[in-house]
């Protein structure tokens, strides 16, 4: 399974050298990476309906509990294949959609790289890893929502996906360190056994509010679904691929991976229920507003995204049985007519709903595609969108003391897809064909074929959904923990109330699709509320955060760096000196102190006058010198506490930094005052505030009981292990050799810098 994941990024980075060789009739090629995986993870499909479930493990992290397991069971296996299964369809389409286009290498890199993230995401057992792949998909469908780097509402639309999605990342991230911290593992497979212990933890509400905020801003849930109706600038492919199958049904395969490890309690399937009741109803009635075909695809996603999240919150097995099957009907017939509405654009031109019409005349496998996948998005009989809308009206007609409040939500929410589904896949095609139509050509059949075979799966399953029955929806159904035996598969249940509400929805459906027409006039009626929408409220935010930022940027970084100095200063004495204040214990012995010799007291005397000196002088390279002088008197003091290999490198720092200096102040102005008397005072407080905090430090250290067992240690094992016999250089050289290392480098950069600024020769204009 790793290298299943590796391969497409394999293929992302083998275009980089030669992606000039996929960007004419060849690109077809890049098809066979998507199709090689769907084979293989076919070919699983008989071991996971027996009820095996195929694990693999690679050590990546381990001191923190990070690996590389992967699980394939019944819902991963169903989301790889749809995965590899409609992306070998979308690379297919792409191939001619995207015919000759400059940046045709590119686009495959990044949906090579999604496709290889989402792999990776739904077959990840280890929470951490999870987390990375998830967070290469919203990276990933960064590049590809924004593929049109030209348009500037393209850069913005793949921005806010970002964003909304990267907080989702973060959110995850947290929730999946409680959870860790609370099992002592990240391995989901070891945390299905311990619900309740995670139930009864204080720390619950947080744990599932955190995985809540990343389902829903991945899966568009309200009030977070605005990105995703912004994201069809994108290419169609994008939009099918992304949109229909694969990364919005992110955040719904996170709820019901989790939902044995975290559900069955109250706070979870109430607040499921209600998000997803939400979001499908306000989504299904924006979709009578749209007159662009993608923006009518978009909300109708969104609504479906809700019944998904409705039906996980529900948590029953007729419930999460019915969502199984959803995620089904809705990539089919979803895929299919996003795939359609491309064709359309590019033959026609346009994607108004008010004006296209007749294209059935010049356009006819693409018409029947788009009447099949109607058919299925309506729940019309003998389609597999009819098994799932039943499925769904009898999770929720058994459902307790809110059956009759559930059931109504879903059916008004089913007639209004049905009208979506009918806007989109039928009306294009009905009525005459307008006059600038006429001369409209049939795309190459690598465009129009791969929904066709989407649209007939529409068929064929809803015909034989014994083939999905126990291949894909009982394992996937049984991997949730729950009880699969009893699920059975029909066209037919009989006539009943569910039969009646399903006849019910399609009478009403159809006959809202043919007296409400699209029309400019409602869409422009609706964006007088948009100021109330959670799309401008989050932008209004975004822009008071951006002001706020801006205005604390320029207040601490405003380029002076004594500033930055003194702030960083400021806080340093505060979060010391309280803790010094709250914990510090002084209890010094000054009669072990050795008494202070001649030399000691004289060397100190030179030093105080040079700090003297070195503050009230007004010429720079006096300072400089005085600061030379303190150096220098610092040698003195360790070649008295016999210490000669500190005081020669104290001695060779404190030469080169006065050298230095002296250079760089040699090309300033012999006196400029650059602060007045108030600023020399607010710096000497903090130099004497931070002289005091040091102090207090060391009393607190000479304080503490001496413990030379790290020192001994160093001593012991310097000539052993390092055959040096100067401790302290081998300390430096050997056992912390990286630190010094960095040190080293942190001082070579410092250099080089000054060398450049040395070098500098600016203009003078830019001297001005």
């Amino acid at each position: 399974m790793l290298l299943a994941i590796l391969l497409g990024f394999a293929f992302s980075i083998f275009l980089v050298f030669t992606g000039k060789f996929f960007k004419g009739r060849i690109s077809i090629l890049a098809a066979g990476i998507p199709l090689a995986l769907f084979v293989y993870f076919a070919q699983f499909i008989g071991r996971i309906s027996d009820g095996e479930v195929i694990t693999q493990f690679h050590s990546w992290i381990p001191a923190f509990g990070v690996n590389l397991g992967f699980t394939l069971d019944g819902l991963s296996l169903l989301f790889s294949l749809m995965i590899t299964g409609i992306g070998f369809l979308v690379f297919v389409y792409t191939s001619a959609y995207l015919m000759g286009h400059k940046y045709l290498d590119r686009f495959y890199g990044y949906l090579s790289m999604f496709m290889a993230a989402m792999l990776g995401l739904v077959l990840s057992d280890n929470l951490i890893s999870l987390f990375v792949f998830w967070e290469l998909t919203s990276i990933s469908s960064f590049f590809l929502i924004g593929f049109n780097n030209t348009s500037r509402e393209s850069r913005k639309s793949a921005i806010i996906a970002l964003a909304i999605t990267g907080i989702g990342g973060l959110s995850l991230l947290v929730g999946s360190l409680f959870l860790g911290s609370i099992t002592g593992t990240y391995s989901i497979a070891e945390m299905l056994t311990m619900n309740p212990e995670i139930a009864s933890n204080p720390y619950y509400i947080l744990i599932v509010a955190l995985i809540f905020g990343a389902a829903f801003t991945k899966s568009a849930q309200f009030p977070f679904h605005f990105w995703l109706p912004g994201a069809m600038k994108a290419p169609t492919p994008v939009s099918t691929y992304l949109h229909s199958a694969t990364m919005v049904k992110a955040g719904i395969y996170l709820l019901m991976r989790l939902t044995p490890v975290l559900g069955d309690h109250e706070f979870w399937n109430t607040t499921l229920i209600i998000v997803g009741a939400i979001t499908m109803v306000y989504s299904a009635i924006h979709t009578l507003f749209r007159t662009d075909l993608k923006g009518v695809l978009a909300y109708s996603t969104i609504s479906a995204l809700g019944i998904l999240v409705f039906l996980i919150g529900q948590g029953t097995v007729d419930a999460l049985t019915a969502a199984a099957v959803f995620i089904i009907v809705h990539a089919l017939y979803k895929a299919t007519l996003f795939l359609v509405t491309g064709i359309i654009d590019h033959q026609t031109g346009t994607r108004d709903t008010t004006v296209l019409r007749g294209l059935r005349k010049v356009l006819f496998p693409v018409a029947i595609a788009g009447f099949l996948a109607a058919l299925s998005s309506a729940g019309i009989p003998p389609t597999i969108g009819f098994i799932g809308k039943e499925l769904t009206y009898e999770s929720t007609f058994h459902f307790g003391n809110m059956a009759l409040l559930l059931t109504g939500l879903i059916v008004i929410t089913k007639i209004l897809l049905l009208y979506a589904g009918f806007v989109t896949g039928i009306k294009p095609f009905t009525g005459a064909l307008p006059e600038r139509f006429e001369n409209t050509k049939m795309p190459s059949f690598l465009m129009w074929l791969p929904p066709v075979i989407l649209a007939v799966g529409c068929i064929v399953f809803g015909i034989f959904p014994g083939l999905i029955e126990g291949s894909l929806i009982k394992p996937m159904v049984s991997s949730m923990g729950l009880d699969e035996k009893d699920i059975h598969l029909k066209l037919f249940h009989g006539f009943n109330v569910i039969l009646l509400l399903s006849v019910i929805t399609i009478a009403l459906g159809t006959v809202l699709y043919f007296t409400l027409k699209p029309t400019k006039k409602l869409e422009i009626w609706i964006a007088k509320f948009e100021k109330f929408s959670p799309q401008t409220i989050v932008t209004n935010s975004w822009a008071f955060f951006f002001k706020f930022s801006n205005g604390w940027t320029n207040l601490f970084q405003n380029g002076y760096l004594r500033n930055y100095v003194a702030t960083i200063m400021v806080f340093t004495i505060a979060l010391t000196g309280y803790s010094l204040f709250t914990t510090a214990n002084y209890a010094v012995d000054f009669n072990s102190f050795s008494p202070i010799t001649f030399y000691e007291a004289a060397t100190s005397l030179v030093m105080l006058v040079a700090i003297g000196y070195t503050v009230f002088t007004r010429s720079r390279l006096a300072a400089v010198a005085s600061m030379g002088i303190i150096g220098y008197a610092i040698c003195i003091l360790f070649v008295i506490y016999s210490a000669p290999d500190l005081a020669m490198t104290q001695f060779s720092i404190d030469t080169l930094t006065v050298i230095l200096f002296v250079l760089v102040l040699y090309k300033l102005p012999k006196y400029l005052k650059l602060s007045d008397y108030k600023m020399r005072i607010r710096d000497g407080v903090l130099s004497l505030a931070f002289g005091t905090i040091i102090t207090l430090l060391i009393l607190e250290v000479l304080a503490e009981p001496v413990n030379k067992e790290v020192s001994d240690y160093y001593a012991a094992n310097a000539y052993i292990l390092a055959h040096g016999k100067n401790v302290v250089n081998v300390i430096l050289v050997d056992f912390r050799g990286s630190d010094t290392m960095l040190e080293i480098s942190v001082l070579a950069i410092a250099a080089i810098g000054v060398f450049a600024l040395l070098k500098l020769r600016l203009k003078k204009s830019d001297q001005r």
